[in-house]
């Protein structure tokens, strides 16, 4: 029987995978209201410094790079829907043993080596749902979309990213608004880890209720549930065209990494690292603290820091509602042009000892230009460069190298910023002017193009 394509279809099970995204976002961002209570409570208290703070603020980093490193083995062993139900149960066991890290073994209120390293564990263990997360979802929605939505829906991915930073610096104000710093330091920044549970655990109960993706299921063998899929999503009559797309790379496709040179994937990496080394990850989890320095006070910095979160959401609506009409090249060349413009700004006026209303908007400047640009595009072109049959571990390497570049920068902010604000802000102003030149020169562009045709360009470069 014919079948009609099913746009709300579509955009359901998007909107599922997308939710991977948003915990994303609210496990990255909530650290942010917690960071200066944990340091009274784990750091200060245990007489450790700047780098311990730093390397405990950063912790998930290191499961994120693991999380990234395995997704590839997961998604093609266990399957792209598995691996994000994998994510889930990852995400809610990290909430709740964060919020509670004497669990068991620890005297609340009496802090020790063994309490701040049971905390790390919590944290790295939803770092792994995170890079899981991270590599997938956009794998997932990538490889059930059309390929004249897929630039918008991929970017979806990275509005639930962002929609979820922003809930959790709401959740964070809303804990701590109106109460004292001491309650905030025994009490509250706990409220603020376990809110993560309510949807870690609503997204592996709405992961039951998705298909495979249509690609994985043919690299399978299973194509008739692939059709299925296919149909439901793009009609009967170009389902089947899709199908025999697909399944002709699958057929002509080596399992080789290196099958179609070493170019593609030297790109991935290195747009995941460019889009770490311009500093974004500095400014969502020290937000709350940078506003401080600007002379705002506790609630104040977690107001601006909410707002900063309402803007990165409008900037990213531009992203989604632009990437498949203009491009994914041009936007992130203006991308990394405003955000040159945001950090050189900082970091001007952190050399002339200038804090006020000037620091904030240039703050304002290189976020709204990052989530217009690299925040959600990287994820889009990570998405979609890589050929069917290398695409996992493809995936995984470039996610591994975000998160390993992000650790890496974000441990080292601390100790950074206490050499010099100047160098470190104009550093990231440095990346930010090296990422567009990267871009011109060697990243290729993808709208309008199925993941089959991408195929071809690999092909005629190898």
């Amino acid at each position: 029987m014919e079948q009609k394509k099913n746009s709300l279809y579509l955009f359901g099970i998007t909107l599922v995978a997308a939710i991977g995204g948003l915990l994303f976002g609210y496990d990255t961002a909530v650290i942010s209201g917690a960071e200066e209570s944990l340091q009274v409570y784990l750091i200060d208290s245990l007489h450790l410094g700047a780098f311990i703070h730093g390397a405990t603020i950063s912790s998930a980093l290191i499961g994120c790079i693991i999380g990234g490193f395995i997704s590839g083995l997961f998604a093609s062993r266990f399957g792209r829907k598995n691996s994000l139900i994998i994510a889930s149960i990852f995400f809610l066991v990290s909430s709740l043993g964060a919020a509670y890290p004497e669990f068991l073994f620890f005297e609340k209120g009496e802090p020790t080596i063994g309490l701040l390293i049971a905390f790390n564990l919590y944290r790295i263990l939803g770092g792994i749902g995170v890079g899981l997360a991270s590599a997938v979802c956009p794998m997932y929605i990538g490889e059930v979309a059309p390929a004249n939505v897929r630039g918008r829906l991929v970017s979806f991915n990275q509005f639930m990213i962002i929609l979820g930073m922003l809930v959790a610096y709401f959740v964070n104000f809303s804990i701590s608004s109106g109460e004292s710093q001491a309650w905030i330091n025994d009490i509250g920044w706990r409220y603020m880890f376990a809110s993560c549970g309510v949807p870690a655990l609503l997204f592996g109960l709405f992961l039951l209720m998705v298909p495979e993706t249509p690609r994985y299921l043919s690299l399978k063998n299973q194509d008739d549930k692939a059709l299925a899929i296919l149909a439901k999503i793009n009609g009967t009559a170009a389902a089947k065209s899709i199908l025999q797309q697909i399944k002709q790379t699958v057929d002509a496709s080596s399992e080789k990494l290196f099958t179609y040179g070493k170019t593609v994937i030297v790109i991935g990496i290195l747009l995941s690292v460019f889009q770490q080394f311009v500093g974004i990850n500095v400014a969502l989890y020290y937000a709350p603290r940078i506003f401080e320095s600007m002379g705002a006070g506790k609630d104040a910095s977690m107001l601006q820091t909410t707002v900063m979160g309402l803007i990165n959401v409008v900037f990213t609506l531009v992203a989604i509602m632009t990437v498949d009409k203009w491009g994914r090249k041009p936007l992130l060349i203006i991308g990394s042009v405003g955000m040159a413009i945001g950090m050189f700004g900082v970091s001007s006026l952190a050399y002339f000892d200038v804090i006020g209303v000037s620091t904030l908007i240039f703050i304002i400047v290189y976020t709204a230009s990052f989530m217009m640009s690299w925040g959600p595009i990287c994820w889009v072109l990570i998405s979609e460069i890589f050929p069917n049959n290398i695409r996992g571990r493809a995936v995984a390497i470039a996610v591994a190298a975000q998160w390993a570049a992000n650790y890496l920068i974000s441990s080292t902010y601390p100790m950074m910023m206490e050499y010099s604000g100047t160098v470190t802000y104009g550093f990231y102003g440095v990346m930010s002017v090296l990422s567009a030149i990267f871009v011109w020169k060697f990243v290729p562009e993808t709208k309008g193009k199925t993941l089959e045709e991408m195929e071809g360009t690999w092909k005629k470069a190898a």
